[in-house]
């Protein structure tokens, strides 16, 4: 009886062996071939055939369809040649700000896989001194990159404010140099403290009375450009009104 036991046994075992036996040589099947092939063994076994003794190359696994082309670079065939492409509104900070984490992770990368497609339809177009078809879906989408990064910052200063109370990643103050200018300094981490600090200690961070007159010369000197800068500006605007003007009344 024991000897029979371990003869089924040992049968059951080459049978199973066969079915997981993968060869390198053979080409393997592909997931429906397999799928077809395991029906059909189950169908025979049922009805009293060999059941698993069919030879199958291939393993029982669910694997995701592999795209080994270059077509997601590419824009749909259908718009090839066309002067204009349909394409939707950017997306707005209110909308991404009603949106979770994951999805907007996704929409990060949905947006990457797009800018992708636009510059190499950009470069296509170059290449063969061709206009780019509707080329306002790159502005559309950099617009979009823009917001969801604005988003993402707007949320991470939320939760260091709601955990460190500070605005910024990396705290610091206001300071001014030596030469009256105001810069924002970031705290460092240093081994020792800042009163044995020798290369802090050189460091100034202060303005020496003597500099006071200099720094008022510097402001007016920086509001007497901008001063300029904005007459230049309504003079320009002043001509290139009068130009357009005498341009309409003459057509």
């Amino acid at each position: 009886m024991a000897a029979a036991s371990a003869c089924r046994l040992s049968a059951v075992c080459r049978q199973f062996q066969r079915v997981i036996k993968i060869s390198p040589a053979n080409k393997p099947l592909g997931s429906s071939q397999i799928l077809n092939n395991y029906q059909s063994c189950l169908q025979r076994q049922k009805d009293g055939g060999p059941g698993f003794n069919c030879s199958i190359q291939g393993r029982f696994l669910h694997t995701s369809c592999t795209r080994l082309g270059l077509e997601e670079f590419f824009d749909l065939p259908e718009n090839w040649g066309e002067s204009t492409v349909k394409s939707g509104a950017p997306w707005t900070a209110k909308q991404l700000r009603a949106k979770s984490n994951e999805d907007i992770h996704k929409l990060w990368y949905v947006l990457l896989k797009e800018k992708n497609m636009l510059l190499t339809v950009e470069q296509e177009a170059k290449r063969q001194s061709l206009s780019m078809s509707s080329p306002e879906r790159m502005k559309k989408v950099d617009r979009s990159m823009r917001r969801l990064d604005i988003v993402v910052k707007e949320r991470e200063d939320a939760l260091r404010l709601l955990q460190t109370g500070q605005e910024k990643g990396r705290p610091g103050e206001w300071r001014r140099n030596v030469f009256g200018k105001t810069f924002w300094y970031r705290f460092r981490e240093h081994p020792v403290p800042w009163f044995m600090n020798k290369i802090y200690k050189r460091k100034r961070f202060y303005t020496p009375p003597f500099v006071a007159p200099y720094t008022r010369l510097s402001l007016e000197k920086h509001l007497r450009s901008k001063t300029r800068n904005e007459k230049r500006e309504k003079q320009n605007q002043k001509k290139l009104a009068d130009v357009f003007d005498k341009k309409t009344a003459q057509a």
